[in-house]
């Protein structure tokens, strides 16, 4: 079942850990969410909106519901869902998952994978294997009209996620809006 828009209407810090165990769709890839990190705009320096609109994050201050993608480094796009109500800047980063279908496919994106348990396992390595990039900026995760959509399929939330602080930021580095599933073997960091 695809996740209501009702479900992102919120602070990004509730809808991170009840992302956790949905089910991300692209094309023909799947893949459970086992690792994410929230950014609360205007309130957080390590948000993109922390200094408000700008043509790069104006997805970011909704509608909920959509897919905020952004190019890192140079070299890697990443993917937010987008929180909140629509004018403020909250979304939560997809950290890892962990591959369930499409795994012939996401190994043909990802050839320097050694190990399936890689494909995924971390913003840029997740968006590289299902295919993400920026022409996803914008993208409606409701009614997947890009063919990328979140999906409940009855896995139980987690009753106690692992928590943490951020990785890799320097402004808002001491935040614990990190959330995973303990003992994952696919998240981009242990612990």
């Amino acid at each position: 079942m695809i996740l209501e828009r009702g479900f992102y209407a919120r602070d990004p810090r509730e809808v991170a850990p009840d992302l956790l165990n949905k089910v991300l769709v692209a094309g023909g890839c799947r893949g459970r969410i086992v690792e994410v990190e929230a950014y609360a705009g205007s309130d957080d320096p390590g948000s993109h909106g922390y200094r408000g609109m700008t043509p790069r994050t104006e997805v970011m201050f909704g509608p909920p519901g959509r897919l905020y993608v952004y190019f890192t480094y140079g070299m890697h796009w990443c993917a937010n869902v987008v929180c909140g109500t629509d004018g403020e800047c909250a979304a939560v980063l997809l950290r890892a998952l962990s591959p369930l279908a499409g795994l012939e496919e996401m190994r043909e994106r990802r050839p320097k994978a050694r190990r399936d348990q890689d494909l995924c396992s971390g913003p840029a390595k997740l968006t590289a294997a299902l295919g993400i990039d920026g022409d996803a900026n914008g993208a409606d995760l409701v009614t997947a009209d890009w063919g990328i959509g979140l999906h409940d399929d009855g896995m139980a939330p987690l009753a106690e996620p692992g928590r943490s602080v951020r990785i890799g930021l320097s402004a808002g580095a001491d935040l614990p809006w990190r959330w995973y599933v303990p003992g994952c073997p696919d998240l981009s960091r242990r612990g």
